[in-house]
This record gives structure tokens, sequence and C-alpha cells, in this order.
């Protein structure tokens, strides 16, 4: 005899629960009491950061929050920490918060490539370290580095080294009208001129091998090998040329990032409004171009505005040649 159905409901229904079964919350804690640091050194997936951004309290190493996910953390971040916080040996804390980037120093490999890379963040200054002799200097790659420090929000200063090889003025007569500050060092001569620039501020250092950069570096920060050590025992026992590292200046007056050598800066990232817009009487201007404009005058933009401040004589002509002279690098 064929049985009859029946109806089920609910109560009928047997469930296993099993792994996932659990109702899980989205809500994350905000890590309120997370203690303020500044990453200075990274390290094979783990971060030293000095606490306030001071060079006077403990480095702490710090692995990333399971919740920032792959969020980029790069030397100059302004992070919240939390867990062991002691800076003693085998201790780890946790970033569990990056801050906004008030300033953003990145670069292509090249002008083709889309993917950036950050080299440090949030940096007042990129001092654009170039010799003048030996090698010899290369306008187009301080032209990059310009670009690259307008489009990122840092204020850009020239170091000309190994004056005492080469006159400065023929080549630094070429940024003259851009208003950059540039200083000038030699060989048998302490940096007092960039240190009073640098003091009280973050600044980071690029440039060719070969120009003197580590040699600066070292007579700005005289225990930089005793530093660099410090931070490579904080972390896991070695730090590389392939990444920046942040270096307290004396008395705690401020930090100097240097940065590995590179060979250029590619500008993929960046547009031609980017580096006028840098400049506040001139972001205005640039609104009246049209769309495309790369801002070079003709006969590539006919139509540019900056010509038309020129002949109002709102902009001096010599700094409307220099300009363009810089945006000729994302040509």
């Amino acid at each position: 005899m064929r049985a009859r159905a029946r109806d089920y409901d609910e109560s009928d229904v047997r469930i296993r629960p099993g792994r996932g079964s659990r109702p899980r919350s989205k809500r994350r804690p905000d890590h309120a009491d997370a203690a303020e640091a500044m990453v200075i050194a990274v390290d094979r997936g783990r971060w030293t950061c000095a606490l306030g951004g001071k060079a006077d309290l403990p480095m702490i190493t710090a692995m990333r929050a399971r919740e920032l996910g792959r969020t980029p953390i790069v030397v100059g971040d302004r992070v919240g920490l939390v867990g062991d916080l002691s800076g003693d040996a085998d201790t780890l804390a946790r970033i569990v918060r990056v801050e906004d980037r008030r300033t953003v120093l990145r670069r292509t490999a090249d002008d083709t490539d889309a993917y950036e890379r950050v080299i440090v963040a949030n940096a007042e200054q990129l001092v654009i370290v170039t010799a003048l002799a030996d090698p010899p200097p290369r306008s187009g790659f301080v032209d990059r580095c310009l670009v690259a420090a307008y489009a990122g929000g840092l204020a850009p200063v020239l170091c000309l080294t190994k004056s005492d090889l080469a006159e400065p003025e023929p080549f630094a007569q070429q940024y003259a009208e851009l208003e950059v500050p540039v200083v000038v060092t030699r060989r048998d001569r302490p940096p007092t001129q960039l240190a009073e620039l640098l003091a009280g501020r973050v600044s980071a250092l690029v440039g060719h091998s070969g120009v003197g950069k580590s040699t600066l570096v070292n007579a700005l920060v005289p225990d930089a090998t005793r530093a660099v050590g410090a931070v490579s025992a904080v972390g896991r026992g070695r730090h590389t040329t392939s990444a920046a590292i942040a270096l307290p200046l004396p008395c705690g007056t401020g930090w100097v990032v240097d940065t590995p050598g590179v060979r250029s800066f590619g500008l993929a990232h960046v547009t031609p409004d980017d580096v006028p817009a840098a400049f506040d009487d001139l972001a205005v201007a640039i609104e009246d171009c049209p769309r495309g404009c790369g801002h070079l005058g003709p006969p590539a933009d006919p139509e540019c505005a900056l010509d038309t401040l020129v002949e109002r004589g709102a902009l001096r002509p010599g700094r409307l040649a220099a300009l363009r002279r810089v945006l000729v690098a994302l040509r």
C-alpha cells in the first residue's frame, strides 16, 4: 500500500550546525585608543614605527591588522597602533588604521606603466640631489622629479653637490624662474645650509647613484649607519636599498627619508593639469583652458590660458617658459 504524503513544516527539519553557520558581524572596533605613530621602515611584511613621530621613543615593530586587508602602508604613513607598544625584542603590535595622506611621492616604472609605486607619504619637501660633475647634471631627471613633487603636493628643493668640481650658477639658472630653492654643497664642507632647510620637517631625498646622496645623509645624520642597523634589528634583520627609510635628524628636529637610487621617474600617473595646479595663481587660470590642453602653448596648445596671463602682465614670460620646459617631461 502506497504511503500517503504528509505536509511538512519547519519543526520537521533538523538543521545540523557546522562551520560557518554562526552569523558574522560586519562591525569592526574603531580602536579609539590606538596610539599614533609614523612608519619609518618597511621590511617583508613588518613595519617599523616611531610613536608620535618622535625619534626619542621606542621603535615599534608592527604587522598589518587583518581587517586592513591589502591596504598599502609606506614610509611616512601616519598609522594607529594597538598591542604591545613596549618596543622590546620579539614583541609585535598591530597597525589598525592608516590616516589619509597629505602628500604622496609616487612614480611608475616608465611612462607607459599603469601601476603607481608610492615611495613616501606625508613628506613636506622633496630634495632633488644632483651632482654638478662626475656624473654631469641631467636637467631631464630634475624636471621629472619636479613634476612628481608638484603633482604629489611636496615642496621641491634642488640640492647641487660637488660644487668644488664645477660652478653651480649655469645649471641652477634654469630653475630660477620657478622659485625653486637651490642649495649648493661641496665634499670638503658640511651641508649646513641644507640642514637648516630640513630642520623640523619631513623631507625625502632622491637622486641618481653617484651624485652624493649617501654622503649627504651621513653628514646630516652622523649615526645613520647605526640608525639603519637599529631599524633592521627591530624588523626582520635586514634593510635593503630597495625601500625608503626615515632617519631622525639630530636633536629630534625632523626626519630625512633616504630613498633608493632611481634611474628615472615614470610619470604615467600625472596629467598636464597637475603641474600648474600646484601654483595658486595658475590653478585658477587653467580652468579656462580647452579640454585636453597640455599647457605647452602654440602650436600644440594655441588656446592655452597661461598665454593670456602673460599678455595681461600677470605672469612673467620667463616663469612660463620654465614651467613649460618642465611640462615637456610629460611628453
